[in-house]
């Protein structure tokens, strides 16, 4: 009876730990070890971001959504994170959308980065064309992570690869 006693101790406490463990965000994606991107975080999650050892948020819906967690910028900026918001419309990507991105992005790339939107079809999207333009990765490997989340179209897909005939690159997934 001991051993029984015990054991349900054991067992209440690991669940009782693995509970207080906030649920990690939808379509997380590491790009590596410095660069992860996401669809929208819990405040809970977004609390854990230091301890997670990043160093940056940045946001690229508008903060109106309607799943957008209000008090990020501050949830973020208490543990002494960097948060910055590019409000993209889903509906109307446009260049200096990206130009936005990309320089925050450059200006960030030695920190641990968390690109996310509501799903990440915005941050899997800007951060592939990021990818291929400004770090010179493969298309191929660097789609994959775009794959995983969704196939970009209509406006997402138009930026993607006009983005990519004005840089040169020549690669089309579609």
């Amino acid at each position: 009876m001991k051993h029984a006693s015990r054991a349900l101790l054991t067992l209440t406490l690991v669940s009782g730990l693995a509970a207080a463990e906030p649920e990690p965000p939808p379509n997380l994606i590491a790009i590596d070890t410095k660069l992860v991107t996401s669809g929208q975080p819990s405040a809970a999650w977004l609390a854990t971001l230091a301890q997670q050892g990043f160093e940056a948020v940045i946001y690229l819906a508008p903060p109106t959504v309607g799943d957008a967690v209000r008090e990020e910028p501050l949830i973020v900026g208490k543990q002494g994170l960097i948060w910055a918001n590019v409000p993209i419309r889903f509906d109307r990507p446009a260049d200096a959308d990206y130009e936005a991105f990309a320089a925050l992005l450059k200006g960030l790339r030695n920190k641990k980065v968390l690109v996310h939107c509501q799903v990440n079809m915005r941050a899997s999207t800007l951060t592939f064309i990021y990818r291929v333009l400004a770090e010179k990765a493969d298309p191929q490997l660097a789609w994959d992570a775009v794959s995983k989340v969704w196939t970009p179209q209509d406006p997402w897909k138009a930026l993607m690869l006009e983005r990519l005939r004005k840089s040169g690159v020549s690669f089309d997934p579609f």
